[in-house]
């Protein structure tokens, strides 16, 4: 069957069975909207938040980065997987047995302000409304390919998907559409590297054909592709490129403090029964992120492997462009990739050497959705992919639209400004919210600011240092106060804003051009991508000397926290 049908039909299928179950498990309560109702299995929530979690970054960036990068790209992976731990331990379980929707509300409470709140809101928006532009990047880009559109309507597409199953199925129906997502993106990235490694080295597991000689060879996959990036004046994959030991180090930590900030990850622990559930769930929820997570260098060593040696090739018979295969032409179409005849020759030159490389362009998010086709895989699994690319950004930009959402609806109108409204009235304040939030991520997807490119991490840099620690004082902390927690948020979030914003010019070089030049009005050679660790050490002085300077938080609020770490059942075993 042609390739376009066949991804109409499998991305056809998937929709609706996205739309059937937010149909099916519609949310009648906001209790439902917000939590799920509270009463999701463990092993169901830790498959949603594999799904919620595995963004269009992991999915379509993270090989991509990877693959150009070489091993300089598993900061990503170091961040991304460690700060998942992080939440697990040190926050998931004690949000859960506080018992609130919402992260703000948590905040709130704990920091006895409703100014705190309002404050807490503006950081999650800041965040999660950043991390969305990334989203609709993934969903825009997989549409334009697979189906053969326009970027913008595919983006329109997509709008349409997440606005049915988020704005009619809340929480409830997010949930199980993430766990239908989870299906189709783990088999969409594992079945093509199954193929792609049994192709490369005659062993079907990713993760051991990495690590394995080439199929009919004594050279090792590695030790080849090393060899095809050096000889075409490209860094060597294998080694450490130019992040340097101490950029790498802080971006990894804004990385995994950032990601256990995220606000719509942390929700996910609300849905569950008690808080030995959310451990539970934090555990499978790693599990099935591992599959993914230590698939990924595979398919991206793979996939550049595949990529210059179908377009250059180091024999010096470079592949003549009237003769470029099908992906190529399709990737063309959407202007991801470009090509220049610089010399004239017709063939093309792809090199490091700016004055002769003929790729002019070469988008880091091609890689995974391109490998099937550059591998020449079945159509079917081509088809896959691209369903499996979808479903990661679309589970995403629900979950990140729902925290959004329940922050306006909850923590602002019923929090603050209209306590007195009933349920029924918070419940349409939270779909009017979803609806004006779907349509702010579609301005951004459709006009994308001038950093769209390193959106994803900004996002988790936003997050490092605003949420994350005070989160963290909030539960370990009895001594810090409101006029802490408020001033460590402003401090953090608005420094590593003023320093994103004050190398804006700088910010597409910093997360597109892995191999430029070190800026030196840097701080300390910092990034601006990777700035996020330095706000929250920010955020967490600020925090401290406010608080020794201003009166101890009430004695019922250290009792809070105090009970919020006790162990259920502790104390009455204590008294025995």
């Amino acid at each position: 069957m042609e390739l376009q049908t066949l991804t109409f039909i499998v991305v056809g299928i998937t929709f609706s069975i996205y739309i059937g179950i937010a149909f099916w498990a519609r949310a009648g309560t906001t209790s439902e909207f917000y939590v799920a109702g509270g009463g999701i299995h463990p092993i169901a929530n830790g498959m949603a938040t594999a799904a919620d979690w595995m963004s269009a970054a992991s999915f379509i960036s993270m090989a991509g980065l990877i693959a150009f990068y070489g091993y300089g790209g598993s900061v990503f992976l170091m961040g991304w997987t460690g700060g998942y731990v992080l939440l697990a331990m040190l926050l998931a379980p004690y949000l859960r047995k506080y018992g609130k929707f919402t992260v703000p509300e948590f905040i709130g409470d704990r920091f006895y302000s409703k100014v705190a709140r309002i404050v807490a809101v503006i950081c999650l928006i800041v965040a999660s409304v950043t991390y969305v532009i990334g989203q609709m990047k993934g969903i825009g880009v997989a549409f334009s390919r697979f189906l053969e559109v326009s970027y913008e309507l595919g983006l329109l597409i997509g709008m349409g998907i997440v606005f049915i199953y988020a704005v009619i199925g809340g929480m409830k129906g997010i949930t199980y559409t993430q766990i239908a997502q989870y299906c189709v993106l783990i088999f969409a990235y594992t079945i093509p590297a199954i193929f792609i490694s049994l192709n490369l080295t005659g062993n079907p597991i990713p993760q051991l054909g990495l690590g394995s000689m080439l199929a009919g060879t004594d050279t090792y996959l590695l030790d080849r592709l090393d060899q095809v990036v050096t000889e075409l004046g490209f860094a060597e994959y294998t080694t450490l490129s130019r992040l340097g030991t101490f950029n790498t180090f802080v971006y990894t930590l804004s990385l995994m403090i950032g990601t256990a900030g995220l606000p719509h990850v942390i929700i996910r622990f609300f849905t569950v029964t008690k808080v030995s559930d959310a451990r539970v769930s934090a555990g499978w929820a790693l599990i099935f992120i591992t599959i993914l997570y230590t698939t990924a260098p595979a398919v991206a060593a793979m996939a550049r492997l595949n990529l210059h040696e179908t377009i250059s090739p180091t024999n010096g018979a470079n592949l003549v462009y009237d003769e470029r295969p099908d992906w190529f032409k399709n990737w063309e179409k959407t202007g991801l990739l470009k090509f220049e005849d610089l010399n004239g020759d017709g063939r093309i030159s792809y090199t490091a050497d700016k004055a002769t490389n003929e790729m002019v362009k070469v988008d880091k998010d091609i890689m995974v959705l391109a490998n099937p086709e550059i591998a020449r895989l079945p159509n079917w699994v081509i088809a896959l992919v691209a369903a499996g690319g979808l479903a990661a950004a679309l589970s995403t930009a629900a979950g990140l639209l729902l925290a959004i959402a329940s922050s306006i609806s909850h923590d602002l109108l019923k929090g603050v400004f209209r306590p007195d409204i009933n349920e029924k009235q918070e419940l349409l304040a939270s779909r009017i919210s979803m609806a004006g939030a779907i349509a702010l991520a579609g301005y951004f997807g459709f006009n994308p600011p001038d950093f769209a490119a390193g959106t994803v991490a900004l996002a988790f840099g936003l997050a490092a240092s605003s949420i994350f620690p005070v989160l963290m004082m909030g539960i370990f902390s009895k001594r810090i106060n409101k006029e802490g927690a408020i001033a460590g948020m402003v401090a953090g979030l608005s420094i590593t804003l003023l320093y994103v914003f004050q190398h804006k010019g700088i910010m597409f070089v910093a997360s597109t051009s892995y191999l430029g030049d070190m800026k030196p009005n840097w701080f300390m050679g910092i990034e601006p991508n990777a700035f996020g660790a330095v706000g929250a050490v920010v955020n967490f002085s600020v925090a401290y000397v406010v608080s020794m300077m201003t009166p101890e938080p009430p004695e019922h609020i250290q009792h809070m926290v105090e009970d919020i770490r006790v162990p259920s059942g502790a104390s009455s075993a204590h008294s025995h």
